[in-house]
């Protein structure tokens, strides 16, 4: 039931919004990597234990889409492309870190 002032319809189509990005697997990992600072394809893949190169460019190129990250190319020499959030990007980490400690509490360890 909706609180007064609160329309349950937007908030829906909002969670299945957040949802289209957080329920892929991988994402929200790689959102927390980011965190931590800009980083490169071969580190994010060495911090995001056991994602295949082209799941993690396909996950990469989608976040890039959402605007929740941004590529960035230095023309070198070398070449180099580091990944780094944008601002949503940022503001997603603190939620991040609220559904971890809300698992750590609330959900039993798997495995």
């Amino acid at each position: 039931m909706a609180s007064p002032g609160h329309d349950g319809h937007q908030c829906d189509a909002a969670v299945t919004r957040a949802f289209s990005v957080l329920g892929k697997r991988w994402n929200g990992m790689i959102v927390a990597v980011l965190g931590d600072g800009p980083t490169s394809f071969v580190a994010l893949r060495r911090a995001v234990s056991g994602i295949s190169d082209a799941v993690l460019s396909e996950r990469l190129a989608g976040l890039v889409d959402m605007g929740l990250i941004v590529r960035d190319v230095d023309a070198g020499p070398p070449v180099s492309v580091r990944y780094r959030l944008t601002d949503a990007g940022e503001r997603l980490v603190p939620i991040l870190d609220q559904l971890g400690a809300w698992a750590d509490g609330n959900l039993a360890a798997s495995g």
